[in-house]
């Protein structure tokens, strides 16, 4: 094994993992702003967009285009861990004090774990066939479905998006999304600055007159120009950037994919092993970075619906698709049960926070947890490797 046998596929590696921000970024800002363009429901966007795993449904497909469907498996359980050991002890590290949760945060927990034994269960029985495929795609919409319901009834609280909006496209994209909202405030704040004149003008009007679209319910139009600095794109433009992020992400899960297997095979590794360990690391980064933002913010309930949100994510669609697609025998040899059992145990820890209430000890005990997990799984790889003639 040469030096550039590992120094290549590792670059590109870290290439990639720059590329899939990039692209998820892209994907999901246009994704928004051109549903938000054709009407789509808010809560559907936001369901869709926010607290979902697109990077690592990339991530999962590249991978069975390759025949590495172990991979894609690693990669599923070992984000799904990551999420929760890994980012929301992060999370709690950053957490002052103790911490309590709200409804929606508990629902949003109470499902994961309810989905996350369904999955584990599945695993044991080694029922991972074309039908059980289905049916966890079935269980993601109808996931989308209940708490597009919960959220629109005001029960709960939509997740907020894990990737990062400071990019200079980012802040393009969201500007026709949030130039309505702009509007919206500026009429109200023109209407406010101006109510006493309007009410001299027409005795009718009461300072509780509604206010729609900075329209007057009397049928007075408010022709605040847009303010400056939010620039206006077209529906091509969004169309067009929603393209670039899709091939964005297409490209860089199979170099990711491609360039994991080459380190699993200059170290004789197996492609669940890297996938459960490395790639899924790296993959959560952005859960990782809103997990302390939502925490130094005093938001634990944003960090709880974002780390739910994206492990059903990972255990209905993309476990679906994997299911539905890849190699079954080969899933089937992937699967340990040390795997299955820490993701089963993980989320019944974050479960068991959020109904209870956590402290910020917890994320050291979580932190050190994640650490001897991955160590673990290192450990048995090479007793496995040593034991294989």
């Amino acid at each position: 094994m040469t030096t550039s046998t590992i120094l290549f596929p590792t670059a590109a590696f870290i290439s990639a993992l720059f590329l899939l921000d990039l692209g998820a970024d892209r994907f999901i800002t246009h994704t928004a702003a051109l549903a938000k363009r054709i009407g789509v429901s808010p809560t559907l966007i936001a369901l869709l967009t926010a607290g979902a795993e697109w990077e690592e449904l990339a991530v999962v497909i590249a991978a069975m285009s390759q025949g590495r469907s172990s991979l894609a498996l690693g990669n599923i359980l070992g984000s799904s861990i990551s999420n929760i050991l890994g980012a929301f002890s992060l999370g709690w590290l950053f957490q002052a004090g103790e911490g309590g949760y709200d409804r929606s945060a508990k629902i949003y927990a109470a499902m994961m774990l309810g989905f996350t034994t369904v999955f584990v269960g599945l695993g044991f029985l080694g029922a991972l066939g074309r039908v059980v495929g289905g049916g966890l795609l079935v269980g993601f919409a109808a996931y989308v479905g209940s708490v597009g319901w919960y959220i629109y009834k005001g029960v709960m609280k939509a997740p907020e998006d894990s990737d990062s909006d400071d990019g200079d496209d980012g802040s393009e994209g969201a500007s026709d999304s949030d130039s309505d909202d702009g509007e919206d405030r500026d009429a109200e704040q023109a209407s406010g600055h101006n109510d006493s004149s309007r009410s001299h003008e027409n005795p009718s009007m009461e300072e509780t007159t509604p206010l729609i679209d900075g329209r007057l319910s009397t049928g007075a139009t408010n022709t605040k120009p847009a303010g400056p600095g939010k620039p206006q794109h077209s529906t091509l433009y969004h169309l067009a950037q929603l393209i670039f992020g899709f091939l964005a992400l297409s490209l860089s899960g199979y170099i990711l994919s491609r360039s994991i297997s080459a380190i699993a095979d200059a170290y004789s590794l197996s492609d669940t092993v890297l996938g459960i360990t490395v790639l899924a690391f790296a993959t959560t980064l952005p859960e990782k970075l809103l997990a302390v933002y939502s925490s130094s913010r005093a938001q634990p309930g944003i960090m709880v619906a974002n780390t739910a949100g994206s492990n059903i994510f990972l255990m209905t669609l993309c476990a679906g698709v994997l299911f539905l697609s890849g190699d079954v025998e080969e899933l089937s040899r992937g699967l340990e049960t040390f795997d299955l059992v820490a993701t089963w145990v993980s989320a019944v820890i974050l479960a068991v926070i959020v109904m209870l209430g956590g402290r910020r000890w917890m994320g050291v005990v979580l932190l050190v947890l994640y650490l001897g997990f991955i160590g673990a799984e290192f450990v048995f790889a090479a007793r496995k490797r040593k034991d294989t003639p």
